[in-house]
């Protein structure tokens, strides 16, 4: 079954629910601080696994103690879609344990 694309109406309230987040042009974007470099690590390998799971991947940045992600969906023309906020959601829900803020 095809991805559509979201409306910006859409768009607009389902960031309303993701702190942080933001549309950074065609996709939705979101960067953490962590404690060291070692947790900023920890935590790009648990999105690479959720990803993985998802069968969608975002580009996915590690710097001294910050991860940054972006994501929008290529199959849907590189469009904001579900599928997107589904991979933010389960992000959003995982970063606290690795200390992310």
């Amino acid at each position: 079954m095809p991805v559509e694309p979201l409306s910006q109406k859409e768009i607009d309230d389902r960031l309303a629910e993701l702190p942080g987040w933001s549309l950074d042009g065609d996709r939705i974007a979101r960067s953490y601080r962590l404690a060291s470099h070692f947790a900023a690590a920890a935590l790009v390998v648990h999105i690479a696994q959720v990803q993985e799971e998802l069968g969608h991947h975002s580009d996915l940045a590690l710097g001294y103690n910050t991860v940054s992600l972006t994501v929008n969906t290529h199959s849907a023309g590189g469009a904001v879609t579900d599928l997107d906020f589904q991979l933010a959601r389960r992000v959003e829900d995982l970063a606290p344990g690795h200390g992310a803020s």
